[in-house]
């Protein structure tokens, strides 16, 4: 028995030295950190440094970014405040103000739109120009004091005339917001004026029931329609009435240089593809001459 227990005990000298570098590897992976931080002592941090250098930091104003574009670019302060009336204030005078471009360029954006500013309020609602820096323009802003004039409404009885009225003054609509405003200004570019209310309703999103809700708050003065030549326009002129299709275009210029100028509405009809829905919308925008 005890042979065989001494046997099964006994170590060779090969199995002896693997277990001496098992245990010096053990011993080198315990005693790693300990040697690591001897070796590595924590930098003490200047406390009286870091306080100095944000006490310098607070006593530095910078006007709030208002979006990654200019933060990177923005000025500490406008560079040289002046007087000034918003309208029409050229690009560069709005960058001397101490905006950046892209800011200076929505607020074009917002004027070639129909956009005017009646107050100084009309100006702090500009997306682009941030609370602190409106606070900074503020009382240089030529224009009377008060809120946004979108914000104010008709009276019962009044009426907005919808084809001289800005997208500012369209906002007076009830019902009518800054995206409605803009689409009705743009179509009306497109078309050249209204001839009556009911083609707000060929302006996207003004459905039955949003024209319902605001057709007692606005006029029309057919007087302001711009009209076109029938018997000059070319094929691109005729291309700004939504009514037509381009074939439709081609016959109307085909069919007066085949027969002659246009006396009267009624000569279209002797084009095939223009039915009398079509002639209805498009003859108060025509004169023959």
């Amino acid at each position: 028995m005890r042979p065989q227990i001494k046997n099964y005990l006994s170590v060779t000298k090969k199995e002896w030295n693997g277990m001496v570098v098992l245990i010096i590897l053990i011993a080198i992976v315990l005693l790693a950190p300990y040697m690591f931080q001897a070796k590595h002592k924590d930098n003490i941090i200047n406390f009286k440094a870091f306080d100095k250098a944000i006490t310098d930091s607070d006593k530095t104003e910078y006007l709030p970014a208002r979006d990654e574009a200019s933060a990177g670019s923005r000025n500490v302060r406008p560079a040289a405040l002046f007087k000034f009336n918003p309208n029409n204030l050229p690009l560069a005078g709005w960058i001397k103000l101490g905006l950046t471009e892209h800011q200076a360029e929505v607020i074009k954006h917002y004027e070639q739109n129909g956009g005017r500013f009646y107050t100084k309020g009309d100006v702090q609602k500009m997306y682009s120009v941030s609370p602190a820096e409106y606070k900074i323009l503020e009382p240089y802003i030529n224009l009377p004091d008060g809120a946004a004039y979108h914000t104010k409404k008709v009276k019962p009885g009044e009426a907005i005339e919808i084809n001289t009225a800005d997208s500012a003054r369209l906002t007076m609509i009830h019902g009518i917001g800054p995206a409605f405003a803009r689409r009705i200004v743009h179509y009306r570019e497109r078309v050249g004026g209204f001839y009556n209310k009911e083609q707000l309703k060929e302006v996207y999103g003004i459905d039955e029931q949003k024209y319902n809700q605001i057709k007692a708050d606005i006029a029309v003065d057919g007087r302001h329609v711009i009209k076109v030549n029938i018997n000059t326009a070319t094929f691109n002129e005729l291309k700004r009435f939504p009514y037509l299709s381009y074939k439709q275009m081609d016959a109307i210029v085909a069919y007066r240089d085949e027969h002659g100028n246009y006396s009267a509405l009624n000569d279209l009809k002797n084009i095939a593809i223009l039915n009398d829905g079509i002639l209805r919308k498009i003859g108060p925008y025509l004169v023959f001459k």
